[in-house]
């Protein structure tokens, strides 16, 4: 079979693109299209696997390599614009638009989906808020581009033959927005990149993009009112500013912005705890950070629920707010639970890379499969 893989955009590595890297792996024969690529060096190695995508026009419009996000009005447009009549399967690694390709009766398209487009549906009026754009003109234009982008994700997820969802929580929202069942895959975690270290320091730490729905705002305004602990933070965004602002004045807060994968693991392997306060489909930091036998302090919603267990590899607070966090965090240090760093790196073994590639290929095999038989008896 010719395959094909699409993914909504190669920019910086997230946990989409390392589901990417292992689908990429998996068919190393497949054709890669993709909105934008500006993947360098070794991660474009390490994501691609030696494959040079087939970019959209978006790639050489001005500021796409950082800006490539202002053109969200026309990326179904662009997606679209792809021919992919010459393969025989399709697959897509779609939280925005991939799914959305053009194919025909004869070909299989499955869909491996993040997410439904969160600022489109669910995170539709938090998105608004947190950006300031629920009143004013700017805002009549964004929630007019963000109803009929609502509207064409719906439509085009019809054009998906196979969903595989991230988890149980994003497979409830497919069947919600999109009216569709799927099969549940978690994500690949590449367990053996990260060491067990018993022993931690006296730190905590936190990592993200630093964009709206991530609140990593929450986490360090929660440290800030607790100057006699001390906090690392990882990653960089469009909050980026925002969130260093609130750090003036806070010797116990560090913003180190983007690090390298080396830089990462050792913050991780050392910390007393990870704390996270997004309302994630998954969380695959989660699974790293527990693969280091680092407990971690998280949303009590949406993945966390399944990729985390409360008071044994981690504790949950109840809401998004600096108080919770705080309490959270307090709580962890006094309530004398006690969390055994190689029982939680037990526990993220069951999200390792090797499953993830053994289940995903097992799957579009059955279906393809199924596929093929149905064609012969229609025929």
């Amino acid at each position: 079979m010719k395959v094909a893989f699409v993914h909504d955009w190669f920019s910086k590595v997230g946990g989409s693109e390392k589901v990417a890297r292992e689908i990429i792996s998996l068919y190393p024969e497949c054709d890669v299209f993709t909105l934008v690529n500006f993947l360098e060096g070794k991660e474009k190695v390490d994501i691609l696997q030696g494959h040079d995508p087939k970019v959209s026009f978006i790639q050489k419009l001005p500021r796409a390599k950082d800006k490539h996000q202002y053109y969200l009005p026309i990326f179904p447009y662009a997606i679209e614009k792809f021919d992919l009549s010459e393969y025989d399967l399709i697959l897509s690694s779609s939280h925005a638009v991939s799914k959305g390709v053009l194919t025909n009766a004869n070909q299989i398209h499955v869909c491996y989906c993040h997410t439904p487009m969160r600022y489109a549906w669910d995170l539709y009026h938090q998105y608004l808020k947190l950006t300031g754009l629920n009143t004013g003109i700017k805002s009549l234009f964004v929630k007019h581009t963000l109803n009929r982008l609502r509207n064409w994700d719906q439509l085009s997820s019809q054009r998906v033959d196979y969903f595989v969802a991230n988890s149980y929580y994003v497979g409830k929202r497919i069947k919600k927005n999109y009216g569709r069942d799927s099969h549940v895959i978690y994500p690949p975690v590449d367990i053996d990149k990260f060491n067990l270290q018993e022993e931690k320091k006296d730190y905590y730490m936190t990592m993200s993009r630093m964009v709206p729905y991530k609140r990593m705002d929450l986490v360090v305004e929660a440290f800030s009112k607790m100057p006699d602990k001390k906090l690392i933070v990882i990653g960089d965004g469009p909050d980026f500013k925002k969130i260093q602002n609130l750090t003036k004045g806070c010797d116990n807060i560090t913003m180190l912005g983007y690090q390298p994968n080396e830089t990462v693991k050792k913050y991780m392997e050392g910390a007393k705890a990870f704390v996270f306060a997004a309302d994630e489909d998954f969380g695959i930091t989660s699974i790293e950070a527990q693969a280091c036998g680092t407990p971690v302090i998280t949303y009590g919603k949406g993945g966390s629920l399944e990729t985390v267990i409360n008071n044994k590899t981690g504790r949950y607070f109840k809401e998004q707010t600096v108080e919770e966090i705080v309490d959270a965090v307090r709580g962890f240090e006094k309530e004398g639970i006690e969390f055994t760093p190689a029982q939680i790196r037990e526990h993220a073994t069951n999200f390792d890379r090797h499953r993830f590639r053994y289940l995903f290929k097992e799957y579009v095999d059955e279906v393809t499969q199924k596929h093929e038989v149905g064609s012969v008896q229609q025929a």
